[in-house]
């Protein structure tokens, strides 16, 4: 008899009145929302401006969220496009299916956008935003556990998930796989914004520095998986995608701490202030805006105005003579 597990959801849809609200989706926004609002923190810190992570976050993540689905159907096709498949499930992201993968690549794609529109360098964004992303994923793992997959080998520790029978799961106690990735995650986030106070992680390497740790542990917690999936040489895609991924990010991590040092000194251009075109007194009578401009600029004072003026009247009665001379 088990005396301790983890129960999963008897369904992953809430229906409030005629409204479903799925408890994947629910995990996936509300993991956006804490990307947002810790990276705006983060960024304001390096000297940015409110709202801009909000602002340009509009562009990644749904880029993001296509990257996510393309990359989970591409992999995974033979369950859509397989006989007795229907295709059009593929386009059922609500039903779970996201990889981190193309997620990111994608996602950088929008970011790269919406920073170029900004003037913006994308390095010192994915920086600030690393952390928020990291934690994004920890509480979008919890989506699995309302849908009940992702989960790992069968297990009798105290902590086991118990999974129910369905047409395509057999009912037990299995390793939960969406909890370790969720614990990792939230240690990543940890670690980078450690590393990144100690060190002042610049130009990009703050975001290198989550994508090497998170790919360490998904390598492992990946290989404590029994759904369905591609190998290559014994090992299942996604292990093979995490070490590569890992060995770019660390070789990029090694380059630009070379290659640029140290830390972006300004994060965001700042807006010129407009210039005045009126100057109110307190009379309520209107300065010209040329003499107001003229007076911040440290034009000429008023003791300078008559020997200017006394200048233009020799000279003019100079020029008067002669004239009067040649003519």
């Amino acid at each position: 008899m088990d005396l301790a597990y983890i129960p999963s959801p008897s369904t992953g849809v809430i229906h409030l009145g005629p409204v479903p609200l799925r408890g994947y989706a629910f995990c996936i926004i509300l993991g956006v929302f804490v990307a947002v609002w810790l990276g705006n923190k983060r960024w304001i810190a390096r000297g940015g401006t409110a709202g801009t992570v909000a602002d340009i976050a509009v562009w990644a993540v749904p880029f993001g969220l296509v990257g996510g689905r393309l990359y989970h159907v591409i992999t995974d096709y033979q369950l859509y496009f397989s006989e007795g498949e229907n295709w059009v499930d593929a386009f059922k992201i609500w039903e779970g299916g996201l990889g981190i993968w193309g997620a990111i690549a994608f996602g950088a794609v929008g970011a790269w956008i919406g920073c170029r529109r900004r003037g913006i360098p994308l390095p010192a964004y994915a920086d600030a935003i690393a952390p928020g992303i990291a934690l994004a994923q920890a509480v979008g793992r919890w989506g699995n556990w309302f849908n009940q997959e992702l989960y790992g080998k069968p297990t009798d520790l105290p902590w086991a998930l118990k999974i129910t029978e369905s047409a395509n799961r057999e009912a037990g106690l299995y390793h939960p796989t969406f909890l370790y990735e969720s614990l990792w995650c939230v240690g990543v986030a940890l670690l980078v914004i450690w590393a990144d106070r100690r060190f002042e992680l610049g130009h990009g390497r703050a975001f290198a520095l989550y994508v090497a740790a998170y790919c360490a542990g998904r390598g492992w917690i990946e290989y404590m998986r029994v759904d369905e999936a591609h190998h290559i040489l014994g090992l299942r895609l996604n292990v093979w995608t995490a070490i590569v991924v890992f060995l770019l990010a660390v070789v990029y991590m090694v380059v630009s701490a070379r290659v640029r040092p140290g830390r972006e000194e300004t994060v965001e251009p700042r807006s010129r202030r407009p210039v005045e075109t009126e100057k109110t007194d307190d009379s309520g009578e209107a300065e010209d805006a040329d003499t107001a401009k003229a007076d911040a600029d440290g034009g000429p004072d008023d003791s300078e105005a008559p020997a200017a003026s006394d200048d233009v009247e020799k000279n003019g009665a100079g020029n008067g003579a002669g004239s009067a001379a040649k003519g």
